[in-house]
């Protein structure tokens, strides 16, 4: 018999903090299922292969890259020739980041499909209740994947636009790069629970705004661990895992409503 998932972090989650807290509760599940885990990090493995090698390449080639873009520059002075030049390359590193980081989760989601339809089933029976069949399968995955990977690309083209304005560009656009490719990937991450309860994606949207803050936390988060090396492949699993925790959280919180929502035509005490 699966153990439940208990201890300190389990109960409903709230605002910014309760996203990072679902990942966190996604990566104690190393600890009670370490051999379903590490069968999560096999396509994670693969995709990131992919991934770095398209990263050194363009490491090699950024340079010539941004002052084959930037013609214009090339009369400048040699420091704010440089210091253009040098802010449009991390830039363009960053906008592969961002991209290769959306285009990782889609990927990997799609090659490892049946790996983590057994992790997201498997945490839907030890959190107890109503457990779904089945998951969205596997040409659902892999349409929202393409459309993932979609979104990705035009947002690491909008985060070196952002980099062309001045003083202000990198820093904007880093941030904006990073909040908004985490509330995508909290967005397809959280897919998987959701629609394997017949939710399309408007039903799947007004879940989502439940609790905008714990959804952009939990992505953030995530966001942030596939930066660190090989933290992708470490936390790809377990972030499968939490999605599962924070979307059962949010339903949770319609269920109570419904509860406590009076009925229409009823008058409250006086």
């Amino acid at each position: 018999m699966t153990a439940p998932m208990t201890g300190p972090m389990t109960g409903p989650v709230r605002g910014v903090a309760g996203g990072p807290a679902c990942l966190l509760r996604g990566l104690g599940m190393w600890r009670r299922r370490p051999g379903l885990m590490l069968l999560g990090m096999l396509p994670a493995l693969l995709v990131l292969v992919a991934v770095l090698a398209g990263l050194v390449l363009l490491l090699l080639h950024v340079s010539d890259l941004v002052a084959w873009a930037t013609p214009f520059a090339d009369d400048w002075a040699e420091g704010l020739r440089s210091l253009l030049r040098l802010g449009l390359a991390a830039l363009v590193v960053l906008g592969f980041v961002v991209v290769s980081s959306l285009t990782f989760t889609a990927l990997t989601l799609v090659v490892g499909d049946p790996f983590y339809e057994r992790i997201w089933a498997e945490t839907e029976r030890m959190l107890g209740g109503q457990v779904p069949d089945q998951g969205p399968g596997f040409w659902r995955s892999a349409r929202d994947g393409a459309a993932l990977a979609g979104t990705g690309l035009l947002l690491g083209l909008g985060v070196v636009v952002l980099g062309l304005l001045p003083v202000v560009g990198t820093l904007v656009g880093l941030v904006l790069g990073v909040a908004v490719s985490g509330r995508l990937l909290a967005a397809e991450l959280l897919s998987r629970p959701l629609e394997a309860r017949g939710m399309d994606r408007v039903a799947r949207a007004e879940v989502l705004r439940r609790d905008r803050g714990a959804v952009l936390g939990f992505g953030v988060a995530t966001q942030l661990c596939f930066l660190v090396p090989l933290g992708a492949v470490a936390v790809m699993p377990a972030a499968v895992v939490g999605a599962t925790v924070l979307a059962r959280d949010l339903l949770e919180r319609e269920a109570i409503g419904d509860v406590i929502r009076p009925a229409a035509g009823d008058v409250p005490p006086v």
